[in-house]
């Protein structure tokens, strides 16, 4: 019945998998990248607190302090916004630095330090209003919005509790200093931040929760897409597997011809091609066999075999290698270099050619 209804009722495969990785279609919470962040502000606030507040102090002292002997004209104006510039950088730079790169790791640990291509191309229908809209009033929307609900309500239960208990403070109603309302009020300010990380966590848990089990739930197959999934896998192994007879056979072919071949020319050990050249048939030499690593071993293996010279000569090696294809002529740029070594070689083993060129 599920079958024939198309219920997808199948887990996914590990390609299927591997492509919705590839797609960025991988459990993400916003939750957990807003805990994330107020964990980095609120790291921040513990490590650089005290010398953002001594900074700010400082500054806004010495501003209301020369307020009487400031000069106001243009040249002044520059240097002011320029000085306040430089302090409003330096008390938000621990905040930016540490809010950024927290945004940063809470998106890498997501995404399980995965990049998705096919995600950062460009998309117009990321930024088309009808798109966005349509986005936005889907039911898609409904559980989000149900904990952004749930989350505001839960921060203002825990807000107000904590403001209550602010207001009845007897510091209100009593003359204190301002470094002591200072340090009240950023004591109070960390309960509250506590209490509300502490909240987040765990919606951020129960909102990664449902969209891991919504992701894996979208990624559930029906009983025909797994079985076309199986034949289309299958086939693509059967081409592989063809493809891999195919090179086995050439190869075979290739290592076959390595005792014909007048000379090897090696890398000296990572590149090996076997050379022939026959002046009554053919018009330049010829590649008849040409290997890397384990090839290239093999080939230096029947060479030695077959008593055929092997000469090292790396440019030339890698040069044929790149350029030149087994059974063809090399290229009429190598002419010079491999004349130069079959007349070395045919000096040195004069008589075995010559009784070869006879024979043939």
């Amino acid at each position: 019945m599920a079958e024939s209804t198309g219920e997808k009722t199948e887990a996914p495969t590990q390609r299927k998998l591997e492509d919705a990785i590839s797609k960025g279609q991988i459990p993400h919470s916003d939750e957990v990248q807003t805990v994330f962040v107020l964990m980095g502000a609120f790291a921040a606030m513990t490590f650089a607190g005290r010398e953002i507040w001594q900074q700010l102090v400082v500054s806004t002292t010495f501003s209301l302090g020369h307020l009487h002997d400031t000069p106001i004209n243009s040249d002044s104006l520059q240097a002011y916004s320029i000085t306040g510039l430089m302090v409003v950088m330096k008390i938000t730079a621990p905040f930016v630095v540490a809010t950024a790169l927290s945004g940063l790791l809470a998106g890498a640990i997501q995404n399980r330090f995965n990049t998705a291509p096919e995600v950062l191309a460009p998309d117009w229908n990321r930024i088309n209003p009808v798109e966005g809209f349509g986005r936005l009033f889907s039911g898609r929307m409904v559980v989000p919005t149900l904990v952004g609900l749930v989350k505001f309500a839960f921060v203002l239960a825990i807000t107000a509790s904590e403001i209550q208990r602010l207001l009845n403070d007897p510091i209100f109603t009593s003359a204190v200093s301002g470094a002591r309302l200072a340090e009240f009020l950023g004591e109070t300010t960390l309960r509250v931040l506590l209490r509300i990380s502490l909240g987040l966590i765990l919606i951020a848990a129960a909102d990664y929760a449902y969209q891991f089990w919504r992701n894996q739930r979208d990624l559930m197959m029906t009983k025909q897409e797994l079985k076309d999934e199986m034949k289309n896998s299958e086939g693509s192994q059967l081409i592989k597997n063809a493809r891999r007879r195919r090179r086995a056979v050439s190869k075979a072919k290739a290592l076959a011809e390595v005792p014909k071949a007048d000379v090897i020319v090696t890398n000296p050990t990572r590149i090996a091609i076997a050379l022939r050249y026959d002046r009554k048939a053919m018009r330049a030499p010829k590649i008849v066999a040409k290997g890397i690593r384990l090839n290239a071993k093999k080939i230096r293996e029947i060479a030695e075999q077959h008593q055929i010279p092997i000469v090292e000569n790396k440019p030339l090696a890698q040069m044929l290698f790149k350029h030149g294809r087994v059974g063809g002529e090399i290229p009429a740029e190598f002419y010079a270099a491999v004349a130069e070594i079959l007349a070395w070689v045919y000096r040195v083993n004069r008589y075995r050619y010559f009784s070869e060129q006879n024979q043939v």
